[in-house]
């Protein structure tokens, strides 16, 4: 097959890789579009820091996905530099081969996918085959390199990734998810073991596996951010990467990565798609995805855009070290610093830790009787089939917090919501007012203590409002509530009324801020009880 043939069969309709079904939730392909507009933004970046110069007329340049899937940033990078390059190299044969051989390096993550990336870019699943529009190469691998990668057991848990030996210790006829790119502690020293010589890459782009589920995969360990810090260890000039966009709030164990994100001022752009499925169709991410561009020699603000329903909110300035997690909506930053700026305390003091009244109050409870007896004398709060149900259970698991057990109260869902994914959102559940005595399960998230049955019933009607619902919601990143979720939302003074129209004048929210509030959180409707 010529290169003219090769390349040819790329314009056919519909494109291959936007037809194949993703590994799983955890090892998403990226759709070429998505990879598009991702170097798309590159190149932009580029031609700010060069002069207005082409990325893609650059002979010289270097590019490396680390994660290698589908191959589309390999595919849609060769497309574009054969183009820019047809000036320089007029041999359609000697610019292909000096852009594979030279110019564009992987690292699958699995055999599978390093066959399904050579078969995209090389058009051939060996570099070496018939059928490789590529010539030059030495081995099958080519430019894309794939050999299984062991993991590094510590204590039954890999020291790199944190898999479990249980689970991931297979024998060779069986994926063990064992990435190259961060099983080591010198990734420059094994990048040049895996392409030979001093390899610098000056652009690092991919789509990281995300996550590694644990034994039984209840909590499962969060892996992109490795190898976003692998790729700044191998100080290109430019990285791109998409990501699930929970490290901006939350997620187990990257409060760490998100302060080295949130204070780098290389990171240049940031482009957040808080549904996922708008970007990965059939996958969804909760908190969405987003993709970033880190400039390494050229530091600012970040231009931050979020795209809802394909209508794009920015881009706009943003310095990313402003608080301690981003804010994904950017209209509501001057609100948030007034409310701030009154220096109240903070609503998140009210609000129990989890498992509130004790550790074996956890959300599958069982021990509970639906009428009291001599045995069974403390009200409790418990989820059963879905449904909020009034029992009684044993004094004796009451272990914490007993004087909020004794006092009034207000009981709020754990999960509430489903993160923002559909507008407008209720942002949290159903509350409900907690009588002394009464406790509940870890299902419900308990605040207070409140003095009396009127200041239950006044924090009742705050949690009702839009407004503190909106500052609520710029915490939140998933269904789930936790204290940190309400770090944002002031405590009133219980004996004003707390309506929205009294919270607007409070603030000075004007109308076009509270017609975006609107349109962020629902009307609340009482479901009783």
């Amino acid at each position: 097959m010529s290169p003219e043939a090769g390349f040819a069969l790329r314009g056919r309709n519909p494109d291959v890789l936007t037809c194949i079904a993703n590994l799983s939730n955890d090892e998403v392909f990226t759709p070429p579009e998505l990879a598009n507009r991702m170097l798309d933004a590159l190149a932009e970046a580029w031609a700010t820091e060069h002069d207005r110069a082409n990325l893609w007329a650059d002979s010289t340049v270097t590019f490396l996905d680390p994660c290698t899937k589908s191959g589309v940033f390999l595919r849609e990078i060769t497309s574009r530099l054969i183009k820019g390059l047809a000036n320089e190299m007029p041999d359609l044969q000697e610019r292909v081969d000096h852009i594979l051989n030279r110019q564009v390096f992987g690292i699958a993550t699995t055999y599978l996918t390093s066959l399904l990336a050579r078969r995209s870019v090389y058009c051939s699943k060996h570099a070496l085959g018939e059928h490789s529009i590529a010539h030059g190469f030495a081995s099958d691998a080519g430019s894309i390199w794939f050999e299984r990668t062991e993991h590094a057991w510590v204590t039954g848990r890999c020291r790199y990734c944190g898999a479990s030996r249980n689970t991931f210790d297979r024998g060779a006829g069986l994926e063990n998810h064992a990435y190259a790119f961060i099983h080591t502690d010198d990734v420059a020293a094994r990048v040049a073991e895996l392409f030979g010589g001093d390899m610098h890459f000056d652009v690092i782009v991919g789509n990281p596996p995300y996550q590694i589920d644990d034994e039984g995969g209840h909590r499962p360990v969060p892996l992109y951010q490795k190898f976003v810090q692998q790729a700044k260890a191998l100080d290109p000039r430019h990285l791109v990467m998409v990501t699930p966009s929970r490290w901006m709030a939350g997620g187990l164990g990257l409060g760490a990565f998100r302060a080295e994100m949130l204070g780098d001022q290389r990171m240049r752009v940031i482009t957040d798609y808080p549904i996922s499925k708008e970007v990965f169709a059939g996958v969804e991410v909760k908190g969405g995805v987003s993709y970033f561009l880190w400039s390494r020699d050229n530091p600012g603000t970040c231009a931050f855009t979020s795209v809802r329903e394909n209508v794009s909110s920015g881009p706009f300035p943003r310095r990313l070290d402003k608080y301690d997690i981003l804010v994904r909506d950017s209209i509501g930053i001057a609100l948030l610093d007034r409310v701030l700026t009154v220096a109240e305390p903070s609503f998140e003091s009210l609000v129990a830790s989890v498992r509130p009244f004790g550790d074996r109050l956890r959300s599958n409870f069982r021990d509970f009787v639906r009428e009291p007896t001599s045995d069974y004398d403390v009200p409790i709060l418990v989820n059963e089939g879905g449904r909020r149900v009034e029992a009684w259970t044993k004094a004796s698991y009451l272990t914490a917090n007993v004087g909020l057990a004794a006092a009034w109260k207000v009981f709020l869902p754990k999960a509430g919501s489903d993160g923002g994914q559909r507008l407008p959102n209720p942002v949290i559940g159903h509350p409900r007012v907690g009588r002394p005595g009464q406790i509940s399960t870890e299902t419900y998230l308990a605040i207070g203590p409140f003095d009396s049955e009127g200041q239950a019933n006044a924090a009742y009607a705050y949690l009702t409002t839009r407004v503190a619902r909106y500052l609520i919601s710029l915490r939140k990143m998933s269904q789930d509530n936790v204290p940190s979720t309400f770090r944002w939302l002031p405590i009133p003074n219980w004996t004003k009324p707390l309506s929205d129209e009294a919270l607007r004048v409070k603030y000075n929210i004007s109308g076009a801020e509270f017609a975006h509030i609107e349109s962020m959180v629902s009307m609340w409707v009482d479901a009783g009880g």
